[in-house]
């Protein structure tokens, strides 16, 4: 009898096929979200899509929690804001370490085998900010680590942004890093090289093409049959490999040719721009992920790809739009846990779907959209730009999901994005009589309307932006201060309502 049933335990192993990733591949989780969804809820999604490696952008309490005990690999992230503290004051460093790792780590606990100090803290646009605190923090996270009795085990490094290095002829092969950071660059890849640490660099082929309008499209894809570009006769065929050599070059500039490389974030977004599409993002996807499966490397670093942090496992609605409209929409999965498109994360090339998240706690199913039979229409537009000053209306602009779809359609997003983040609150959907509610699905083939998920209450603060989006989540719901960004985006959803009122 036992061995009878020894051999149905053994067939029903045979009949449930492990979940097969791609060599090295992991995913970036971060949570500038109005309504996060449960960590328990996303570390199950993890399990149940084979994920082995997470990047966190802060060290919230919850989600490292949640993490324990699970053997998931976890780079934890320090925010740019902890930075000076840590490079001035040794026993900020101790008590960060002591707060967010030693607390956490032993037996059952969460494997941290990075900690990533700061997020792009050279990036141009910070005008030099973090320049004179970044190395500084690392040495002392890394004093602090030593002090714990885990440094050896717990790499220190910090994620860097694709604009620390350049190329003046446009070959990879003449990278050099950044004029006005070399010293400093020189320093961190020597510290890194001496402490066998990982140069963690992100990675952005969507800012290619939607940063530069002559960028060859087919170049930002791995399945590209139609251009290449030739450096003294190495072919490139996409822009990640030469992003990849024109960093290694830059490495072999410094003395440290041999440093590890991590691709800390990369990905394509799914709405807010003409080229943020489901269709192009799944394009992207199933060419890397087939790239990693293969493992071919680039021409400067043959026969071994860097480990990848794919950007990002879950949209964020309140992540700043100050790079870009389509910032909110980073997610492989939506805000609520579900799959975009089909993913095999084997780079097989299979279409298989993606384990949404499981025992999601939902808001009724009702919807609020604009009333057509209320008498003041001539006040909708400022009833569309007030909503669209209290929520995300990033699925409007032109090129995106829910664009070109008319006055009526325009009212119903902004209305329905306000009711639900407002947790369906009664008075959420008035609108001096413009809106109301339904019960019946708006959604159309290309323009979903969601329906809010219950608040997951997290204890700790608030993180900042991950990604390539500024240090600030986004102004506070309750404000009418505006970005540049946002501003514009109000510029252009009135300027759609005039149009239809013309």
């Amino acid at each position: 009898m036992a061995r009878a049933m020894a051999l149905l335990w053994a067939s029903a192993l045979i009949l449930v096929p492990a979940i097969v990733v791609a060599q090295d591949i992991g995913v970036n989780w971060g949570t500038i979200a109005s309504h996060p969804l449960d960590p328990k809820i996303v570390v199950n999604m993890f399990k149940d899509n084979g994920i082995k490696k997470v990047k966190l952008f802060d060290a919230a309490s919850n989600t490292l929690k949640a993490l324990a005990g699970t053997d998931i690999e976890v780079m934890v992230g320090i925010p740019n804001l902890h930075l000076q503290n840590l490079a001035e004051n040794y026993s900020y460093a101790q008590a960060w370490v002591k707060e967010n790792i030693t607390a956490h780590v032993g037996k059952e606990g969460v494997n941290i085998k990075y900690v990533a100090v700061g997020n792009e803290p050279f990036l141009a646009s910070y005008n030099g900010t973090y320049t004179n605190s970044t190395f500084p923090a690392m040495k002392n996270i890394l004093k602090a680590l030593n002090e714990a009795g885990v440094g050896k085990d717990i790499k220190v490094s910090t994620p860097l942004n694709g604009d620390v290095y350049m190329t003046p002829t446009y070959k990879p092969s003449d990278g050099i890093f950044r004029g006005d950071i070399a010293d400093i660059m020189g320093q961190i890849c020597e510290f890194l090289q001496e402490n066998d640490a990982p140069f963690v660099i992100n990675i952005y082929p969507f800012f290619n093409l939607y940063q530069n309008p002559g960028f060859p499209k087919e170049y930002a894809f791995f399945d590209n049959n139609s251009s290449d570009f030739d450096d003294d006769g190495v072919k490139y065929h996409n822009v990640f490999d030469a992003n990849i050599d024109t960093l290694v070059a830059a490495l072999q500039k410094a003395k440290t040719p041999d440093l590890p490389i991590i691709v800390g974030e990369v990905g394509w977004p799914t709405d807010g721009n003409i080229y943020a599409t489901k269709q192009n993002a799944k394009r992207f996807y199933d060419g890397l992920l087939k790239k990693m499966a293969s493992n071919d490397g680039t021409p400067l670093r043959p026969k071994k790809n860097p480990d990848v942090y794919m950007f990002c496992w879950l949209d964020e609605d309140l992540k700043s739009i100050d790079p870009g409209l389509f910032e909110r929409h980073w997610g492989i999965f939506s805000f609520d846990g579900q799959p975009k498109f089909p993913m095999d994360l084997s780079g097989e090339g299979q279409n298989k779907s993606l384990v949404g998240a499981k025992d999601v706690p939902y808001f009724e199913k009702q919807w609020c959209v604009h009333n057509k039979d209320a008498p003041n229409q001539e006040d909708l537009a400022v009833k569309i730009e007030w909503a669209c000053n209290n929520t995300d209306c990033t699925t409007l602009v032109p090129g995106a999901s829910c664009s070109d779809m008319g006055l009526d359609m325009n009212a119903s997003v902004a209305f329905n994005m306000y009711y639900q983040m407002q947790n369906q609150a009664e008075a959420a959907c008035d609108f001096q009589g413009l809106a109301k509610l339904v019960k019946q699905d708006p959604s159309n083939e290309t323009c979903q309307f969601p329906i809010m998920i219950k608040q997951f209450e997290s204890t700790s603060s608030a993180p900042e932006p991950s990604g390539s989006s500024s240090d600030s989540p986004g102004s506070d719901s309750s404000t009418h201060s505006l970005s540049p960004s946002l501003q514009h985006l109000l510029q252009i959803v009135v300027g759609i309502c005039i149009f239809w009122f013309a």
